[in-house]
C-alpha cells in the first residue's frame, strides 16, 4: 500500500477501504472499455461504472480529509464519514452486480419485482450518503480553522456537493411517455430517466454519456457534487499564488475570492440545471443560455476585482498614514 493510502486509512478506515475498492473497480473498468463491446441502454457496459467509480474515489478521500479538520464533534464527523462509506458501498456493490453481473440498468429500472428491490435499496443508500454529507455541512460550521478562506471554502464547498446530491431526486420523476402508460393502468419497464425532452438511450457525449440532443440531469448533477473539491482547491490554490502575488497573501483577499467562486459555481449549477429543464443539449446551448453564462462570466470577473481591489485600498491608505 502506498503511503498515500496508509494516511487515508489513519483519516478514515471505511473511507480509505471504499477509495481503495474504487481504486480496484476503476482499473476493472479501464480494461472493461478496452476488450468488451457491449453495450447497454446505447452506452458501452463499462461507461456507468467507470464514471461512479472516478467519482466515488474522488469523493471519498476529500471526505476523510474534511472530516479530519474536524474537532467539535469528531466522534459524529466519524459516524457520519462511515455512514457515507456504507451507503454508497452498497450503492455501488448494487451497480456491479446489476450493471456487470447481471447486465441490466440500474436507476430508474421497474421491469421486475427484483428490480424495484434493488432500486429501493439504491435509493436508500444514496440518501444515507446524502445525509452524512449534509450532517458534515452542519459540522463544519462549528469548527475555527486556522484559514479563514478555507474555512468559507469548505463549508459552500461541502454545502453545494450536498445541494448537487440532492439534485438527482428530479431524475426520477416520470417522462412524460411514462406518465401516459401509469395514467393508462399500465406499468411501464423505467420511471425516471437522465434526459429531460427525449427517452434515455439517445446519442452522447464520449464515455460520458451526456446527451447531445436533449437535457441531462447527469451534468447539474456532476457539477454540484464535485464543488467539495473545486472550491477547496481554489482556497489552496490561493495560497499557494500568494507567493508570487503579494496581494493574495491577504487573508481577506483569499476569503472573498472564495465567495466570488462559490457564487460562480453556485450560478454554474444553476445555469446548467436551467439548460436541461428546457430540454436543450449542453453542446447545443440557444442564445439565452450562453447570455446567462457570459453574465455569470462577467458577474464572476467584476467580484473577483471588487474582492482584490476592496481589501487593497484600506491597506494603502494604511501605508500612507504610517509614513
Amino acid at each position: 500500500m502506498t503511503s498515500w493510502g496508509l494516511r487515508l486509512f489513519r483519516l478514515h478506515r471505511p473511507l480509505g477501504v471504499l477509495a481503495g475498492a474504487m481504486a480496484v473497480l476503476l482499473i476493472a473498468c479501464v480494461f472493461g472499455l478496452l476488450l468488451d463491446d457491449r453495450t447497454l441502454v446505447n452506452a458501452p457496459l463499462w461507461a456507468k461504472p467507470f464514471k461512479f467509480a472516478v467519482s466515488v474515489a474522488l469523493y471519498a478521500p476529500t471526505l476523510a480529509w474534511l472530516l479530519s479538520l474536524v474537532k467539535r464533534g469528531r466522534r459524529a464527523g466519524w459516524w457520519m464519514g462511515t455512514a457515507f462509506a456504507v451507503g454508497m458501498g452498497t450503492d455501488m456493490g448494487l451497480l456491479v452486480w446489476q450493471v456487470l453481473v447481471q447486465d441490466r440498468p440500474l436507476h430508474f429500472n421497474h421491469a421486475t419485482p427484483a428490480d424495484v428491490t434493488i432500486g429501493n435499496i439504491l435509493a436508500t443508500g444514496a440518501f444515507t450518503a446524502w445525509g452524512a454529507t449534509a450532517a458534515v455541512v452542519i459540522l463544519l460550521l462549528f469548527q475555527k480553522l486556522p484559514d479563514r478562506a478555507l474555512t468559507s471554502a469548505l463549508r459552500w464547498g461541502t454545502a453545494l456537493a450536498a445541494g448537487g446530491m440532492g439534485l438527482a431526486l428530479m431524475m426520477f420523476s416520470a417522462s412524460p411517455a411514462q406518465q401516459r402508460v401509469l395514467d393508462g393502468g399500465g406499468k411501464p419497464a423505467m420511471i425516471g430517466g437522465h434526459t429531460i425532452g427525449l427517452e434515455d438511450g439517445g446519442p452522447g457525449l464520449p464515455l460520458l454519456g451526456w446527451s447531445t440532443v436533449g437535457g441531462d440531469l447527469r451534468i447539474t448533477h456532476f457539477v454540484g457534487i464535485h464543488a467539495i473539491q473545486a472550491l477547496p482547491l481554489l482556497a489552496l490554490a490561493l495560497v499557494a499564488l500568494s507567493r508570487r502575488y503579494p496581494v493574495l497573501s491577504n487573508e481577506l483577499v483569499r476569503r472573498r475570492l472564495v465567495w466570488t467562486g462559490a457564487a460562480g459555481y453556485a450560478g454554474v449549477i444553476v445555469i446548467t440545471a436551467w439548460q436541461a429543464m428546457r430540454g436543450q443539449s449542453i453542446v447545443r446551448p440557444d442564445l439565452w443560455t450562453l447570455a446567462a453564462a457570459a453574465g455569470l462570466v462577467a458577474v464572476v470577473a467584476l467580484g473577483g476585482l471588487v474582492s482584490v481591489r476592496a481589501a487593497s485600498v484600506p491597506d494603502e491608505r494604511h501605508a500612507l498614514r504610517g509614513f
